[in-house]
C-alpha cells in the first residue's frame, strides 16, 4: 500500500526502504523524537520528504491531491479535538466537513458502542473527560471509513484495560471494512496483542519485525 525510498526529513528520519501493507495493523513504536509522528505526517501529505518517494498504491504521493488524499488516508493527532456543540454534531462535523452523506441516528449510536462511549447524541461534547474525548474523535473517524487510518496514540489518556476494551472492538470494525491501521503507540501491551506488524523507530533509523 505504501513504499517508501530513500526518505530524508529534517534529519529525523533516514528510511531507505521501507513498505506498509494494506488491510492489516502497523504500530510505530520507538523512542521520542524518532520521528513516529512525523512518518504518519508525510504518508498523508501533511508535510512533505526533504528528499525520496513515498508511493501509495503504486502511485507517488506527491501527485496526488492532498485534499482527496486525506480522505482516503485519514489521521487522528494526539491531541483530539471537541466542538462546541453535542455529542451528535461532532460525529457529524466529520461527515460534514469532508462533504459526505450524514448518517443516521442508529449508525452513530453504533459509532460510540463500537468506541464503548456511554454517552445519549443529545448530550454536551464539551463536558467529556480528555478519555471519553479521544474516544468519541475515533467515532467520528470510523463514521468516515477511510482507506487508511493514521493514529497518533488513540489511547494515550485511557487505561490499559479500556485501551484494550476499546482499541479491539475499533481495530475489530475497521478490519470489517476492509481498513488498514497504521497507529503510534508507547503502551507494550497494545502493540503485542493488536499489531500484525511492528516498526521501531530510533533517531534516524527505522527497524521492522
Amino acid at each position: 500500500m505504501f513504499r517508501l525510498e530513500n526518505i530524508r526529513y529534517k534529519g529525523i528520519l533516514h528510511i531507505d526502504d521501507l513498505e506498509i501493507s494494506a488491510g492489516m495493523v502497523t504500530c510505530l513504536t520507538g523512542e521520542s523524537g524518532a520521528g513516529k509522528t512525523s512518518l504518519l505526517r508525510l504518508l498523508n501529505r501533511m508535510d512533505e520528504p526533504d528528499s525520496g518517494s513515498i508511493f501509495y498504491q503504486e502511485q507517488l504521493l506527491d501527485s496526488l491531491n492532498p485534499i482527496e488524499l486525506r480522505r482516503k488516508v485519514s489521521m487522528l493527532s494526539q491531541t483530539s479535538f471537541t466542538l462546541p456543540g453535542t455529542i451528535e454534531e461532532n460525529l457529524q462535523a466529520g461527515l460534514e466537513m469532508t462533504e459526505r452523506e450524514m448518517k443516521e441516528e442508529a449508525e452513530l449510536l453504533k459509532a460510540l458502542e463500537t468506541v464503548q462511549l456511554q454517552k445519549s447524541l443529545p448530550d454536551n461534547a464539551e463536558n467529556l473527560s480528555g478519555g471519553e474525548k479521544q474516544r468519541l474523535a475515533l467515532a467520528r473517524l470510523l463514521l468516515l471509513k477511510p482507506e487508511v487510518y493514521l493514529l497518533d496514540e488513540p489511547t494515550a489518556a485511557l487505561d490499559e484495560e479500556t485501551e484494550l476494551k476499546v482499541m479491539s472492538r475499533f481495530l475489530e470494525q475497521v478490519k470489517g471494512d476492509k481498513g488498514t491501521v497504521i497507529m503510534i503507540t508507547h503502551s507494550k501491551q497494545l502493540a503485542e496483542i493488536c499489531a500484525q506488524k511492528t516498526i521501531i523507530l530510533k533517531k534516524a533509523k527505522v527497524g521492522e519485525y
